[in-house]
């Protein structure tokens, strides 16, 4: 501990030696750096604050997702710093007054887009813009206006973007999808009327939509089906046949003048039918109607005995059942008959299929673009109402244009202190460099270090009196020439703080 305290010693004796080389590179070091200071312009930062919703339920409900009207805030954002828009703000500020050529107007479009930052908060729909200006040319108060002059006319161009720019797209999206739906639908008319005029020719002998395959594959399928059912019904009418066959058609021991006449009973029933709206050709008019001729028969043969009513009701299902058969057949015929058409005109023409297929194919896919191009072009046109109508974007200045009293840039204070400390460490650094480059032997102990021979004594320094008048002296001028050094730089210090205030 001794040793390191005597080595600390050692060096602060040569630093002292070596004081005034210390304080002469303090003072060149701190006005130099003090200077540099002093010619570094001030720049002035105006800040302003936006609001703007672009979130609406209605939008929500017409397809304007939260994320596309993120999309459509970051698109502003970036053309707000575009050249046109840097410009603008160029001509219709002061700026306008120091630019001499297209030369000057890209460099100060240059310097306008380095110095406007335009951030976003944690809120999406609040923006912060905001712009610094520094110019050598001009006045502290000069730079501070424009500075307030170009976050304001940014702040114009801003809102003009969001409240005109949706109707303007809208517009030529508009125009561009009508002429895009003229062109689709001429088309999809020209390929329609081609189509007609195929199944016109060919496709309609067969019932059913689609290709004259898809068609002859539901024939087959209707075909089967039909004779399924055609084999219940045959075998059905086959049933009643034999049951038929086993039923009387009266029932004997009982006179025709007991109870009520069966005739007049069949004929109320008949005119019943008929007053229902049934046809000659319904299977139950068809069975009363029969069952009437027959008891008119009966009646008038004089045969003996009552009609049989079970045998009537058999009689009525009988026919009934050859009514379902007879159809079912009708219509496998003419199935039949269609399909063994279209299979000879097949034959004879290989490629009619193809032909329709690809006729379908081109109007399907012409009506499917068309169908979309045309749901486009509706959203579209409700989107720009809902933008335009229900006035969506909502756009309000929190916070307007500041006009900056303190400097941004540089922090004088900060930067007067540090050039002060710096130039303390450079003269002490300094000093001490000397020392150790110069030698010597500050002590006895030292130099019995150094050489490795005993040292048998010192002689301390003797100083008079007038020399120590003179040291105090000297002493006296070197104090005061550290306490200048530090009392000009808070000196400056508070010329800067009175520049600002009257700024």
């Amino acid at each position: 501990m001794a040793a390191l305290l005597d080595e600390l010693l050692v060096i602060l004796h040569g630093i002292w030696t070596r004081r005034w080389l210390a304080l002469a590179v303090a003072w060149g070091v701190c006005m130099a750096g003090w200077l540099g200071i002093a010619l570094i312009p001030n720049s002035y930062q105006s800040k302003a604050r936006v609001y703007v919703n672009t979130q609406s339920l209605l939008e929500d409900k017409v397809g304007i997702t939260q994320v596309q009207s993120q999309q459509d805030l970051d698109r502003v954002r970036q053309t707000l710093a575009s050249t046109g828009n840097l410009e603008r703000v160029v001509r219709e500020t002061d700026l306008s007054r120091t630019v001499n050529g297209p030369r000057d107007m890209a460099a100060k479009i240059t310097r306008l887009r380095e110095g406007i930052t335009v951030v976003a908060q944690l809120d999406p729909s609040m923006i912060d813009i905001s712009a610094t200006w520094a110019d050598a040319s001009l006045s502290d108060s000069a730079n501070a206006r424009i500075s307030q002059q170009i976050v304001q006319k940014l702040v114009d161009i801003f809102q003009e973007t969001n409240l005109s720019s949706d109707r303007v797209e809208t517009k030529q999206s508009l125009a561009f999808l009508d002429q895009q739906l003229a062109q689709r639908g001429q088309q999809l008319a020209a390929a329609e009327q081609r189509r007609v005029q195929f199944e016109q020719r060919y496709a309609g002998m067969l019932p059913g939509a689609g290709s004259i395959g898809q068609r002859m594959d539901a024939a087959r399928s209707e075909i089967n089906s039909i004779d399924s059912q055609l084999v219940q019904a045959q075998s059905a009418l086959a049933a009643m046949n034999g049951q038929l066959a086993g039923t009387p058609q009266t029932l004997p021991g009982v006179g025709s003048s007991g109870g009520p006449s069966a005739l007049a009973q069949a004929q109320a029933d008949l005119a019943s039918m008929r007053a229902r709206g049934f046809t000659s050709d319904h299977p139950d008019v068809i069975a009363a109607q029969r069952q009437v001729n027959l008891l008119r028969g009966q009646a008038s043969g004089g045969a003996g005995g009552t009609p049989n009513p079970a045998y009537l009701s058999i009689r009525s299902m009988q026919a009934e059942r050859a009514a379902t058969v007879q159809g079912l057949s009708a219509r496998k015929a003419q199935l039949q008959a269609d399909l063994n058409s279209m299979s000879a005109r097949q034959t004879d023409e290989p490629g009619l299929s193809a032909e329709q297929e690809k006729l379908d194919r081109d109007y399907e896919v012409l009506k499917t673009q068309y169908d979309k191009m045309l749901a486009d072009r509706e959203e579209i046109r409700l989107r720009g109402d809902v933008k335009s109508e229900t006035g969506s974007v909502q756009f309000r200045v929190v916070n307007p244009p500041n006009l900056p009293t303190v400097p941004e840039a540089p922090n004088r204070p900060l930067l007067l202190v540090g050039i002060w400390v710096l130039g303390m460490g450079a003269g002490i650094g300094t000093a001490f460099a000397m020392a150790q480059i110069k030698g010597g032997f500050p002590n006895a102990a030292r130099l019995e270090k150094i050489m490795g021979v005993p040292v048998i004594g010192s002689i301390s320094q003797t100083v008079g009196a007038a020399q120590a008048a003179v040291e105090k002296q000297r002493l006296k001028w070197f104090a005061g020439a550290s306490g200048g050094l530090a009392a000009l730089c808070l000196l400056l210090i508070v010329i800067e703080f009175v520049q600002r205030g009257l700024a």
